[in-house]
């Protein structure tokens, strides 16, 4: 791991500001304009989430987020650019039969519990290397007419 505030030797900080401290968009929509970070040298990566819900009721803020990542390290012209993360479920075993397994798309959704600021980790996600880049995209999903301010950082190592 590279120590706190120092440059990475691709010239990235760590950490990393995947989302500064910013109120969510209004009305439930998500991001218009995530940030992308260069992670190619990264083999994993935590992400610390801050929370804070606005002055709306107590504990009924809440946020959804999805990470996506892209194999690329510009966007290519003509190819799909950027990959969501996903959710595999292993079907039943069964003898003499195949066996149908199910993937989604997926996004997750933090529901607060109080009106003071709250923070999670969540990782550390392997990347081993394979990712050029990714971005985490973001909604308020709780109390949309008062979207909380989220801000999220990663720490990675190689």
């Amino acid at each position: 791991m590279y120590p706190l505030s120092q440059p990475h030797p691709i010239g990235q900080a760590n950490p990393i500001t995947f989302r500064a401290d910013a109120i969510l968009p209004a009305a439930g929509a998500w991001d218009a304009s995530p940030v992308e970070v260069p992670v190619i040298a990264f083999d994993k990566l935590t992400l610390y989430f801050s929370y804070d819900e606005d002055a709306g009721v107590a504990g009924a803020g809440a946020f959804d987020f999805y990470i996506e990542y892209s194999p690329y390290s510009i966007d290519q012209v003509g190819v799909e650019n950027w990959f969501r993360m996903a959710l595999y479920a292993a079907g039943v075993m069964a003898a003499g039969t195949d066996i149908q397994s199910n993937i989604q798309r997926e996004y997750i959704t933090y529901d607060s519990i109080g009106a003071t600021a709250e923070t999670f980790v969540y990782g550390p996600l392997d990347i081993s290397k394979t990712v050029e880049r990714m971005r985490i995209v973001a909604r308020e999903s709780g109390e949309v007419g008062n979207p909380g301010d989220l801000k999220i950082i990663g720490v990675a190592n190689s």
